[in-house]
């Protein structure tokens, strides 16, 4: 009996040793840092869906037979904001998903943007001027909080794949993350003419 305790004892202080090297805090910390960045992701999207609307209101008054273009805008943005990824559900099919929506709210802008060059009294707004100094704002943080989460996950997938780490790591549910991807045509340079 004494020595079954004893035998008892020894595996648990093996066993507290062997999970205490695992890296299993430094592990949720990286998991921790990873929702963090994607939050910071959301959050940016977000402040630019709630942009866009004062930036068709604005196009609005002007521009009142681009309805269509206008629509295009405002669907756009109801399609991106109703895709909500939590940070635990991120995998490659939920990140495409979510590309792809705010790969089409940002192609509607564009299209929304160009249709201003018809208007100069709209160009000369300081309204306009400031939602576009805003909208471009928000496109540069976008990037930075995109680039971050890149790098967060990028050590987070490394953390659990090292070794002896990448054997715990299974064990306790760490699971690779999704990088985000360049859109299809990102590699060509765009076309400038004058």
């Amino acid at each position: 009996m004494k020595s079954s305790r004893i035998l008892s004892l020894l595996c648990a202080l093996v066993m507290t040793m062997a999970l205490s090297s695992c890296n299993y805090n430094s592990l949720v910390e990286e998991q921790q840092n990873v929702d963090q960045a994607w939050a910071e992701v959301e959050n940016q999207y977000q402040r630019r869906a709630d942009l866009i609307p004062n930036l068709v209101n604005t196009v609005k008054g002007y521009a009142t037979h681009e309805s269509s273009t206008l629509e295009k805008v405002t669907q756009a943005r109801a399609a991106a904001t109703s895709i909500n990824i939590n940070a635990d559900d991120l995998n490659e099919e939920t990140l495409a998903r979510f590309q792809q929506a705010q790969s089409e709210l940002t192609g509607a802008l564009k299209s929304l943007l160009s249709v201003t060059e018809a208007y100069p009294d709209l160009k000369a707004n300081e309204n306009f001027k400031d939602l576009q100094v805003q909208l471009e704002g928000t496109e540069n943080r976008i990037a930075t909080a995109r680039t971050r989460y890149t790098e967060i996950v990028r050590s987070y997938n490394t953390a659990i794949r090292k070794f002896p780490t990448n054997i715990y790591a299974g064990w306790f549910g760490f699971s690779p993350k999704p990088q985000f991807q360049a859109e299809a045509g990102a590699s060509q340079a765009p076309t400038v003419q004058f």
